[in-house]
């Protein structure tokens, strides 16, 4: 009979794609994963596997196995959500993967409320990028995730996934205090900017804001750090574009320029359709809306 512990560890090879990825995300020695799994070819009594340099392909049989591994997995975690819904007290761990600004803004204010309504649920928050961040949730390494979609970008649709809208916020134009004539973008076409990495949605959407207004924007800053971000605009350094979900409700230290067609981030949640339903799960959705309602920004 195959084992469910060693057609997962076939799952993951398939997900990660190398034996190493595989003992990294479940905490095991390669050695112990390369004998699991030749145990597991043994009881299947087919070849699973072929090495391909430091990579592994699976067989057609490999597949097969893996896609009845995902339904079984699916099975089992409906299956715990189930039990866990029948019981009156709220109880568990979520894992929660976020991205910087919400972090910043939600996240504080939601695990208040977690604490006084939810004692029992053990909430662990890990930064992720977005893209990042729903794959993790998709392979099982996060139980959520706080993404986010940018006008004219669609966030990744993973199998399996379910989204739940959080909120919109307001993207604009943020320039030093002292611009407060600046009206905008073209006002700020000769400045330095900051943007994020390059491959990032936000990026993308402000260099064709810039383009767009018929200028390529002098980016000298490049972060994923939007704390930097407000410290280099608010020192006069640089410009750069931003949610209004990353002033948290508070003031915002410098002059904001609102854009053409007042254009608008969506923020978002996301957990496999499995778990979606786990009270634990649901609890956090609910600490999460309540926590965006106090910031005052717009609710999904």
């Amino acid at each position: 009979m195959l084992e469910l512990r060693r057609l997962r560890l076939l799952r993951e090879l398939k997900v990660r794609g190398t034996l190493s990825g595989v003992a990294d995300a479940l905490s095991y020695s390669p050695s112990s994963v390369s004998q699991q799994l030749a145990l597991l070819e043994q009881e299947a009594g087919v070849t699973l596997f072929i090495k391909s340099g430091r990579k592994v392909q699976l067989t057609p049989q490999a597949e097969l196995l893996v896609e009845h591994t995902t339904h079984l997995l699916e099975r089992m975690e409906l299956a715990e959500t189930e039990l866990r819904a029948s019981l009156t007290e709220v109880t568990g761990t979520v894992r929660v993967a976020v991205f910087q600004s919400a972090a910043h803004a939600v996240i504080p204010r939601a695990l208040t409320i977690l604490a006084s309504d939810y004692p029992e649920v053990r909430v662990e928050i890990v930064e992720r990028e977005p893209e990042a961040g729903l794959y993790a949730v998709w392979a099982r390494d996060f139980d959520l995730v706080i993404a986010e979609q940018y006008p004219g970008h669609a966030a990744a649709h993973l199998p399996d996934l379910d989204r739940v809208d959080l909120c919109t916020d307001e993207l604009r134009l943020a320039v030093p205090p002292t611009r407060t004539d600046w009206n905008a973008i073209t006002d700020a076409r000769d400045m330095p900017w900051v943007l994020e990495p390059r491959g990032t949605a936000s990026r993308h959407w402000a260099e064709q804001n810039c383009r767009q207004a018929g200028f390529e924007p002098d980016v000298r800053f490049e972060t994923a750090d939007l704390v930097a971000h407000i410290r280099l605009i608010e020192s006069g350094n640089a410009v750069g574009m931003l949610p209004e979900l990353v002033w948290a409700g508070e003031p915002a230290p410098v002059h904001l320029v609102t854009l053409q067609n007042d254009p608008r981030r969506t923020v978002f949640t996301a957990a496999r359709r499995s778990s979606s339903s786990r009270p634990a799960v649901l609890a956090c959705r609910d600490a999460l809306a309540r926590a965006v309602e106090f910031v005052g920004v717009t609710r999904g």
